[in-house]
Order: C-alpha cells, then structure tokens, then sequence
C-alpha cells in the first residue's frame, strides 16, 4: 500500500488518531502498535515478503547480539552478513545470474536453465536488507550497542513509511527516537509533516506521472519518433524519475514527522549539482551515506594513493549499480557515475571555483551527463540504451515533437515548470515567498488549498506504483 493510493489516505487518518491515542508512557505499548501497523500494511503491499522481512530482522538481531560473545567476532560477523544477504541474492539476483550462466554455458555448448524468482521479490527487500546490514556493521565496528529488545529493532527494519522505498535509516538514528517518551501529538511536527506530504503528492501524481505518460509512450518504441522527440523523452524521464522518488521520500519524511519521528533526509535539488561528485550528495542521500560507510571507506575510502582511491570510488558505484537492479543496465549506469567520479577528481573538477557563469555551464555539462545515464536506467537492455542514444543524435529531417493533444502537452509542461520554479527558489531563494510557511494564515491556507486544487486538476490517479520500489 503506497502513500498516493486511496487505501493509504483512507486507513492512515485512523492508524494516526489510534498511535495518539496510546499514552505518551507507554512507550512499549506504541512501539508495538507501529510494529503491528507496519507489518500489516506490508502484507498489503506483498503478503509473502513479511515472512522475509520477519526472516532477515530475525538473523540480524540475532548476529549482533552475538558478535560480543564469541571468540571470532569478524569470523562470525561474515557469516551473518552472507545469511542476512542470501535472501536478496535469492530473489532479486537468481534470475540474473541464471540468464548470465546460461548465455555464456551456451556458447560452449551446455543448456542448463535454473527456476527464477524474480515474480516474488519481496517489496523493499533492498532497503531493509542494507538498513540491517548497516546496523549490524555499527554493533560490529562498536559504535553502538546492540539492541536487546526484539520488538524494537523489527520496529526499527520494518517502520512503514520507509520499508518501501528508503530513505535507508541509521540504527543510531532511529533506535533512540523508538526508545524515549514522545508526545502525545506534535503539533508543530505533525503540521509539517503533512506540508511534506502534500508537495510529495503533488510531485507524484502531477509531475512524475504526467511525465510518466510521455516517456512510456516514446522510450518503449523509440525506433518509431525522431532524435528530437527521443531526447525531450529522455528529459522527461530525469525529471520523473526524480520527482518519482523525491517525491515519495519526502511523503515518508512527513508522515514519519505526523507521528513525531524524524528519518533521514534524502533528496537536496540534485538537478543543481555542479559535479556528478555533488550530484551523489543530493540524490539519494541515504543511499550515498550507506556506501560511503559500509563500502568505500571500508575500502581505504581516499586515504590511499590515486589509484586505489579510484578503484574505490568504482567498486563503491558499481556497488550502487547492483544494488538498484539484477541487469546489465544499471551495472553499466553505476560504473559510469563511478567514472565521472574518477575523471573529475583528475582533472580537479569535483568542486566548483569558476564564479556564477562558470558554476552554471558546469550544472548544465552535469545535468546532460546524468541524463544520458539515466537512459542505461530505463531501457530494459543496453542495445535498447544505446539505441535511445544513437537515435537521438541521428540527423533527421522532421524537427516536429510528438506529443498526444495540446492539452496533454500544456499540462505536462506547466507540471514540469511548477516543479522547477519551486526547485530554483528553494535552492536560491529560500528566504523569499514563504508560501507554506508563511507567517499569514490567510497565505498559508491559500497555498494548502491552490496546490490540493493542483493536485485534483492535474494529477494523475491509478499509477500507484512507485518507482523505487521495484529496488
């Protein structure tokens, strides 16, 4: 059950009033209430995922519990590692692996074809896979204790508004919000969590669907519409997927906020970037954190002559690469934010020094760079990538659009532009038109009611998926 479906805006109104309603003492009591609520409401999503959910929670507890009673900790922690990611591999890379074998046992002649899962994988397994393994890699290291109670570290891997699809939390930053007395109701946290939903929702069901539309027209027939049309496909695409995300992150913030939790933050304007290296400290910021600690500096991170320093960055990013799917595609689309990574560290362009015109064709030059990879993101092959790729830059006399009828075509590109107008003024203007946050309740309310207006006019209903969640 996601957060833009009917089901969800339905039951959470009743799921909020009955947490509030367990006194602020009964820590306990509220704790496993949201356990309870969070296991349901997965179940809603994939009944049968709960029980690798369940399984995955129950060996990561288990580990860290132990790794201060035997005598080969590293020995013991590798081994819970290997049985906390089997399920993952399992599901979400078995049908890859088999594909791989397959086609390369074919070329010397063995047919050997093994049963994939990939129809079973369980929703999210990706984001609470690496949220237990970083918490187990945290008791390992002993920079924090291991939780002794059970209820509270399921709470902690299953807690819905992020189980679906991020942010990837940190064991030291959630376990002591399950564990202390919260207030009964927040109303300065509620209120600004249901801002964040609201722009979430709109950046959703306004933006990344409507874009949805025109790329899922275009990218799966590309061979049919010309270089120009190929390419503002594309760019639909870099804005849908980022408002896909963003937006269904920044709903999990704010309902997180309505019951008095704060979770990590996850998107900072990444299309402002001036660097593929600044890009990966504004777009999934929780993911970037997890690899910077539990892979690149375990690796030797930057304290290590340039070369191993390179080898780091692109093992972390063909790490990431992995991580979002069991496909050549993504392989390739991480090893290449790993390249861009290495090149500007040699060429010294991972920071900006050139003034406000210079920074401004480095975020163009950036944005194109991370456009194009996002093609290798959303074509299901990298013939069908690079045929996106070769169609866009072939010489083609039609210098038309496609688009379905002007209205669509209005609405898309008046969702596109809403989108960037608040992008450019909170990452340059933050101080100027507090519209949500204005001191004027008559504004405020104006805002909350124009944008609810926005969302029932120009939103796109029925697409409930988002999609992060496929990862």
């Amino acid at each position: 059950m996601v957060f833009n479906s009917l089901q969800f805006i339905i039951i959470y109104p009743f799921l909020f009033l009955m947490y509030h309603f367990i006194p602020e003492r009964h820590v306990k009591a509220r704790n496993l209430y949201l356990l309870i609520a969070s296991y349901a409401l997965y179940v809603c999503w994939k009944p049968s995922g709960a029980l690798v959910l369940l399984l995955v929670t129950a060996i990561t507890y288990g580990l860290a519990r132990l790794l201060g009673h035997v005598r080969h900790p590293k020995r013991f922690f590798t081994i819970g590692i290997v049985l906390a990611i089997l399920p993952l591999l399992v599901f979400k890379y078995l049908d890859f692996i088999n594909k791989t074998l397959h086609d390369g046992l074919a070329h010397v002649g063995f047919d050997i074809q093994l049963p994939g899962l990939n129809w079973a994988v369980p929703v999210g397994i990706s984001f609470f896979t690496f949220q237990s393994i970083g918490y187990c890699f945290d008791v390992y290291k002993k920079r924090i204790p291991p939780e002794k109670d059970f209820l509270t570290y399921a709470l902690f891997i299953s807690f819905f508004p992020s189980i679906v699809s991020g942010p990837i939390n940190k064991a030291s930053l959630m376990l002591p919000q399950f564990k202390k007395k919260r207030p009964r109701l927040d109303y300065g946290k509620a209120v600004e969590g249901m801002k964040m939903v609201l722009w979430g929702l709109l950046m959703k069901t306004v933006v990344a669907d409507r874009a949805g539309i025109y790329v899922d027209t275009v990218m799966p027939d590309y061979q049919d519409y010309n270089g120009i049309t190929c390419f503002v496909a594309s760019l639909l695409y870099t804005i849908q997927i980022y408002a896909d995300f963003a937006g269904y992150s920044l709903m999990a913030l704010g309902v997180g906020k309505t019951l008095g939790f704060e979770l990590t933050e996850n998107f900072r304007r990444p299309y402002f970037s001036y660097s593929v290296t600044d890009f990966w400290r504004r777009w999934h910021i929780s993911l970037s954190t997890w690899l910077k600690d539990y892979v690149y500096i375990p690796l030797g991170g930057s304290r290590c002559s340039k070369a191993r320093n390179y080898f780091n960055i692109i093992v972390t990013f063909l790490v990431s690469g992995i991580w979002h799917g069991a496909n050549w595609t993504f392989i390739v689309w991480g090893l290449f934010h790993g390249l861009a990574q290495v090149v500007e560290k040699m060429l010294g362009q991972q920071k900006c020094e050139y003034g406000a015109l210079g920074k401004t064709v480095k975020i163009v030059i950036t944005f194109l760079l991370v456009n194009f990879a996002w093609i290798l993101f959303r074509m299901p092959t990298i013939e069908d990538a690079c045929g996106v790729i070769a169609r866009i830059f072939t010489a083609n006399s039609s210098l038309s659009i496609f688009y379905d009828d002007p209205q669509t075509l209005m609405l898309t590109v008046a969702s596109v532009l809403l989108l960037i107008l608040k992008d450019v003024r909170d990452e340059f203007y933050s101080d100027k038109m507090p519209l949500m946050n204005s001191r004027h309740l008559v504004v405020r309310w104006a805002t909350y009611v124009m944008l609810t207006i926005v969302i029932l006019l120009m939103g796109v209903f029925g697409a409930d998926q988002f999609i992060y969640a496929n990862f």
